[in-house]
Formats: structure tokens, sequence, C-alpha cells
């Protein structure tokens, strides 16, 4: 073998290790983006136990009246807000919290997908909700934007309103969203929320026990942070080579019989 073509298969090695090490770098962003910032909403974190002791029984007053919840709620004991076509092949349930930047995180790479496939009728979602956040940091930030993301829903207008609370998250170390000034100015994003019924809605915590019934709910059910994200029963959050590509495929195939 000549010289040239020593050196010429050498060049496309390189070239090969070049892209090979691209993909790898690629896929660990990706990783990142969805899985390494769960990190910081996980359960049980022990540096944070006098926080979450400190703010136990605040705004009592707001949270320990009647469990309402929101119209439509579906599942065992109406903990689940429903989007999507009733019979659609395809489950999807998703435990979230407002002020998780993993969740943030998933929505911003799957939400795209879900749409299409919700609006195609080939996916219906169950969404529930969770304030790990505020145990976590403190705050009721996680509480107040889940009972205004609840008044959405009686409103008809849930869907909307939860993308927007995930494009305008606050740092998770604000709880800018304890302030219901900020979740009701947030509501004129949405075409035809911001109502006296919604306002209401969000100022009296018309949903607050509901969505404390529904983070009992997620730390009674084994669950290891948020989101947790189930297809059809399979938790595909902790699938590493997930990715909405898949997601779309999977469900398209359950729709297929």
């Amino acid at each position: 073998m000549s010289e040239k073509n020593r050196e010429g298969k050498r060049t496309a090695r390189e070239r090969l290790a070049e892209e090979r090490a691209k993909q790898k770098t690629a896929e660990k962003r990706r990783r990142v983006l969805i899985v390494g910032a769960s990190v910081v909403c996980v359960l049980g974190l022990a540096a944070v136990v006098g926080v979450v002791a400190a703010n136990t029984g605040k705004d009592k007053d707001k949270s320990s009246g009647p469990v309402v919840a929101p119209s439509g709620a579906q599942g065992q004991d109406s903990l689940a807000i429903p989007v999507g076509k009733e019979g659609a092949g395809s489950t999807l349930v998703v435990w979230e919290d407002f002020r998780c930047p993993a969740c943030k995180a998933f929505e911003t790479a799957y939400r795209p997908t879900v749409h299409e496939l919700t609006g195609s009728g080939k996916l219906k979602v169950e969404y529930h909700l969770a304030t790990i956040i505020d145990g976590n940091m403190g705050g009721t930030g996680s509480r107040n934007a889940a009972n205004a993301a609840a008044c959405a829903q009686d409103a008809g207008k849930f869907p909307g309103y939860h993308d927007v609370l995930y494009e305008n998250q606050p740092d998770e170390t604000s709880d800018d969203y304890a302030d219901n000034a900020k979740l009701l100015d947030l509501a004129k994003k949405v075409d035809g929320l911001d109502t006296p019924a919604f306002r209401t809605c969000v100022e009296k915590g018309t949903h607050n026990s509901w969505v404390v019934k529904s983070a009992g709910a997620f730390r009674n059910g084994g669950f290891s942070g948020t989101p947790t994200v189930l297809l059809d029963g399979k938790n595909i959050y902790q699938d590493r080579t997930m990715t909405p590509a898949k997601l779309k495929q999977q469900v398209e195939a359950a729709n297929k019989g």
C-alpha cells in the first residue's frame, strides 16, 4: 500500500472518529437537557429537611378547605387532568411540578410531538400535578401554579395555560409563582382565560386542597421525582434512548393495533 493510500485511510478514520465524537457530544447534551436537570427535582433531599419543616403549615387556611376537583378531572380521586381524545390508542401519564426545571426541559423537548399526537387523536395525556419544589426550596409557587392550572381547566383552557407556565417558568430558587398577580398576568397570554371567574378561582385558591391531595398521591406513588412520564404504563423518562421521534413511533404503532 502506497504512503498516499495509507494517509487517505488515516484521514478517513480521523473524520469518522470526529463524527462519532460529535454524535456523542450531541447525545450527552440531550441527556443533560432531559435527564440531568432531574437531580434538582428528586424527593428526599436531606439538606432541605429543615426548609420543609419550616414551611409546614404555611397558608394552612388556603389548603385545608374542601377538595374541589377541576372540571373534567378523571381517574382515582379525580386527580388527572385529561388532554386529548378519549379512546386514543396510547395514554401518556405525566407527573409534573410547574417550578421544576427538569419538567420544563421535558416539555421543551417533547411538547411539539405531544401536541401533534393529541391533536391527531392518537394520544391521550393525563396530567398530575405535584409540589416537590415547594418542599425542597420552600414557598408555595408549585401549589399556587397548580391551582391556577386547575382553574384554567375549569375554563377549558388548561393546555394553553400549562404551556405558558412552563414557557415563563422562573428560576427554581425564585418563588415567583407564589404571587397570584403573576399567575393572573400570565393568563392574559391565553386567549379568553383572563375572566372574573378565573381570577376568583386563583385568588381564593379554590383547588388548593385538590393540589395538596394530588401531591400526596405523588409522594405515596413510589415515584423518584418529577417529571415522571409513563407511556401505556411504562416509564419512558428513565429510558436513555427515548426521543420525541421514538415516542411518536411507539404511539403510532400502538394505534395500528
